[in-house]
């Protein structure tokens, strides 16, 4: 038995873009561009490596927030990128079967299996993972905080040594934190670890949070968004049920909504959902003070919001004029 570190970059389109009014097939987040890979084994013996860059073949326009973020361009996926498929069956082959996928976070499984839903692709196999991030936790300070790699790193003691926001880069440097775990124990405790993570978020929160609680068991989005716009809707001071305004819904089942307590004022309020095995909805809550970063990119999304209203609702009224009758 072998453990796969796995990283993944991922394109997201553009806001307001063709691509992001693209309706798939299955909901992504993002569409994978690169894969890399370290395997440690048994032992903990860092190995082998694998990576390849995929060419997209729905988000073809490279972000350019994530091309500055990675460095990967546009054009070395168009000459070097492969398939998705032809990637997938590389990357299986190369793991093999008996292995188990260590990943810092909780998102990269989530992606990769939203993009093998997506290209028909088999899913069973990367159904053994863990958070590495959840057991290096438990393994040093008990923390429930989400650590970014670099933290870990310099905790013990580990100099970079290859480049960060690279697929490989990070799986490399990832797995030299894996080697240095008790692993078994790590996933013999796994689910204690889990249940003592009370956020519960795929990511950590924006500066200017200053709650945080996770929802369980909601039917569907329609049941869990109402909700979190009402009887959940809590002032994060007084506790008293807030006044939502609009849910705003941005990539990833994330959505963001501005609600006002009676007695303190404006919050923003960041939820986002994740389908549980069973079916049901999870709700991760983030709220934030008024005038945090989140916030503010709340009002520029409404004032955006209103301003095409506007719009169209002018050009609808034009459009009712009767035509004026030549004299």
């Amino acid at each position: 038995m072998d453990y796969i570190v796995l990283d993944m970059e991922w394109n997201q389109p553009w806001p307001g873009s063709p691509s992001a009014r693209k309706v798939l097939p299955v909901q992504i987040r993002g569409e994978i561009i690169q894969i890399g890979a370290v395997r440690v084994t048994e032992d903990q013996q860092v190995t082998d490596e694998f990576q390849v860059l995929i060419k997209p073949k729905y988000y073809r326009r490279l972000n350019r927030r994530v091309s500055k973020l990675t460095g990967i361009k546009e054009s070395r996926l168009q000459e070097e990128g492969v398939p998705m498929t032809e990637a997938i069956e590389r990357f299986h082959s190369w793991c093999g079967e008996d292995v188990i996928f260590l990943t810092w976070g909780f998102d990269d499984i989530t992606i990769l299996r939203e993009n093998l839903q997506l290209f028909g692709i088999e899913e069973n196999w990367v159904n053994k993972w863990y958070n590495a991030q959840m057991i290096f936790n438990a393994q040093t300070d008990g923390s429930n905080a989400q650590k970014a790699l670099k933290t870990a790193m310099e905790i013990f003691g580990i100099e970079a040594s290859r480049p960060a926001h690279d697929a490989l880069g990070d799986a490399y440097h990832t797995a030299l934190i894996c080697a240095r775990l008790d692993l078994k124990r790590g996933m013999q405790e796994y689910g204690k670890a889990l249940k003592e993570h009370v956020d519960g978020f795929h990511g950590a929160e924006l500066p200017g949070c200053i709650s945080r609680k996770v929802f369980y068991d909601y039917a569907d989005k329609r049941a869990a968004l109402s909700a979190m716009s009402g009887k959940e809707n809590k002032c994060p001071v007084c506790e008293r049920q807030m006044l939502g305004s609009r849910w705003f819904a941005q990539p990833g089942r994330r959505y963001m909504d501005l609600a006002t307590c009676p007695e303190h004022g404006k919050f923003l309020v960041r939820v986002r959902l994740s389908q549980q095995p069973e079916g049901t909805f999870r709700v991760s809550r983030l709220t934030y003070e008024a005038t945090s970063e989140a916030a503010q990119a709340y009002s520029r999304r409404a004032e955006k919001a209103e301003g095409e209203e506007n719009r169209h609702s002018h050009r609808h009224r034009k459009s009712r004029l009767p035509e004026k009758k030549e004299l």
